[in-house]
């Protein structure tokens, strides 16, 4: 199933606001950086368990879940930062794709 950046961005926001609400938290573009950053550590650490250079049990599943994490904070950051991550990406990785003249 292939996700529409834009959609799923919306979404993740959607769900941002509902955490939020929930706990009282005020998400702007400081604690999005930092949750980011948060995230990609949890990422780490289930890499590192997994290529067996930390305690623990090597978990597949849970190295996917930080990864949908570290993404669905990056999304969240660049809706702070007023990035246009579709735009960003064109201009700086998708512009090889296209044929040079």
């Amino acid at each position: 199933m292939a996700l529409d950046l834009l959609v799923l961005q919306a979404d993740v926001l959607r769900i941002s606001d509902i955490y939020a609400a929930e706990h009282a938290i005020d998400r702007d573009r400081d604690w999005a950086l930092l949750k980011l950053q948060e995230e990609l550590g949890e990422l780490t650490a289930e890499h590192l368990r997994l290529s067996g250079r930390a305690r623990g049990l090597p978990d597949t599943m849970a190295q996917a879940d930080e990864a949908a994490d570290v993404l669905g904070m990056l999304l969240i950051y660049c809706d702070r930062a007023g990035i246009d991550l579709e735009a960003a990406m064109r201009r700086k990785w998708l512009k090889w794709l296209e044929p040079t003249a």
